[in-house]
């Protein structure tokens, strides 16, 4: 919704995505022909064509009140091999939007470059905090202080960017972010070339 204001929903979510037949046709032998490092790519296909139609120059949009059914992870092991092919899409697809950022409205780029930069301040976070109660046994205020500045200055813009207040709510996120898909993040990123 926050993306949604400046015409560039950078995911168009597959199950409830609808695009203009003329604008599908216009980019569809690029859609098909998904590569990442010579190899084809078979994940990811709903970002990656959000990609494609805003390098072209379409808008694409959120609709708040839009209905769509589909499938969801029930259990956690499902669910932690669907994150892990959103987080590598999400790596392989900033690459390819990165020359279309600075035609966006800049809490685009800020909010992109967030998504791939955060999980890694994040982690860097975690680790010197787990470090100095390893070393010292003193617990690390500074680090939770940072962890929490972070989460509430991401979910502040994002809230007030969209004037949704609901957005603070995605901060009670975090402790699942850190411990379950943090580390799922850095596997995807060490092995994006994975079909």
């Amino acid at each position: 919704a926050a993306q949604a204001r400046f015409g560039a929903v950078m995911c168009c979510c597959g199950p409830c995505a609808m695009y203009r037949r003329s604008a599908l046709d216009l980019l569809l032998d690029q859609y098909e022909a998904q590569y990442f490092r010579g190899k084809p790519s078979d994940f990811g296909e709903d970002r990656h064509l959000t990609i494609l139609m805003l390098k072209a120059g379409f808008r694409t949009e959120y609709v708040s009140d839009a209905y769509a059914a589909t499938l969801v992870p029930d259990r956690l092991s499902p669910y932690l091999r669907q994150q892990l092919r959103w987080a590598r899409s999400t790596f392989r697809d900033t690459l390819l939007a990165l020359r279309l950022l600075p035609g966006l409205d800049p809490y685009l780029t800020l909010d992109v470059i967030g998504q791939n930069l955060g999980p890694l301040l994040l982690a860097f976070s975690v680790v010197t905090g787990m470090a100095q109660v390893a070393v010292t046994g003193t617990v690390p205020w500074w680090t939770v202080l940072m962890i929490a500045s972070m989460t509430m200055v991401r979910c502040a813009v994002a809230s007030f960017r969209a004037r949704q207040l609901r957005f603070l709510a995605f901060s009670l996120h975090t402790p699942i972010n850190i411990f379950l898909l943090l580390p799922v993040k850095a596997y995807a990123l060490c092995t994006l070339s994975n079909s």
